[in-house]
């Protein structure tokens, strides 16, 4: 038995297969799209054979690959009896559906030479017809919103216990160098009290003790942060539900080296507290 899971990802051309994919990368799959059925075995030997940290690999594979329909059954049959451990996530959706969609993006369906969408549809759908009957997972899509597709993909091949979780990154900086471009949520605690103006802390920055002790000191920041958690707890799940994979909370004050410093600190200690995955940086501490 070769030591990584392999799920390939297939159906019906607009049925989903690149939300779905990007929904595996989020779980922490190695993702390949339109690999060619008949370098599949190749790809696999290489990998069982390296010394990979890859444990678990998604490959979408469809009728784009002019050799997909003639050669996939006897390659993916082959692979098993290697016992390769080979799942097949098959995606269906409703041939009205999937009309829209293709009117909506007015792109061709890969079978449409000749033919109507509707007979491209109907003909893409007789000849994976035998390939659905090999599939361990079928999904029917048109009921899905983008987020609940994803969601519902991970729940398939999430280990059982798991849940994915948020990935949070901190950053602080100075509203005089600009803000972050990349900010999902931006926090403006230039209403703290500045220890720019304390003569002995002009000099120091908001990870030091001195400068902490300072800028908490302050009532109005312990009202301010006991907000800011109520939020969050409030916040971070509907994130979540909704798919997000990272949220980027960007705290500032006027130079980014002091109160927003602070700050931000406490925050990532609210986040660390709930097991969340926390990345920090102070983007202007070191700017004057």
């Amino acid at each position: 038995m070769k030591n990584f899971r392999i799920v390939i990802i297939t159906g019906l051309s607009g049925s989903g297969k690149s939300t779905a994919l990007k929904a595996m990368e989020d779980i922490g799959f190695f993702c390949v799209d339109n690999l060619p059925v008949m370098l599949l075995p190749k790809f696999l030997d290489l990998q069982a054979a390296a010394s990979s940290e890859i444990s678990k690999i998604a490959l979408v594979m469809d009728l784009r690959e002019k050799h997909f329909l003639e050669k996939h059954i006897d390659v993916l049959s082959r692979l098993r009896k290697k016992k390769y451990d080979i799942e097949i996530l098959f995606l269906d959706t409703s041939d009205e559906l999937l009309l829209r969609r293709f009117s909506e993006t007015r792109r061709m369906h890969p079978l449409s030479k000749g033919k109507t969408i509707l007979e491209s549809i109907k003909l893409e759908r007789d000849k994976l017809r035998e390939l659905k009957g090999m599939a361990n997972n079928i999904v029917d899509t048109s009921n899905y919103s983008v987020h609940q597709l994803k969601e519902h993909v991970q729940g398939l091949y999430l280990a059982p216990g798991k849940t994915k979780k948020l990935i949070i990154n901190l950053i602080s900086f100075g509203y005089r160098f600009g803000l972050p471009p990349d900010a999902d949520i931006v926090l403006d605690v230039r209403f703290l009290p500045n220890p720019y103006f304390v003569k002995d802390l002009t000099e120091h920055n908001g990870n030091e003790k001195a400068v902490q002790e300072y800028v908490m000191g302050w009532d109005d920041t312990g009202q301010f942060l006991a907000r800011l958690f109520d939020m969050m707890t409030f916040l971070v799940p509907l994130y979540q539900k909704e798919g997000k994979s990272y949220l980027n909370i960007a705290v500032g004050c006027t130079g980014g080296k002091h109160r927003s410093v602070v700050v931000l600190n406490q925050l990532a200690g609210y986040f660390k507290s709930g097991n969340y995955a926390t990345n920090v940086s102070h983007r202007d501490v070191g700017r004057s």
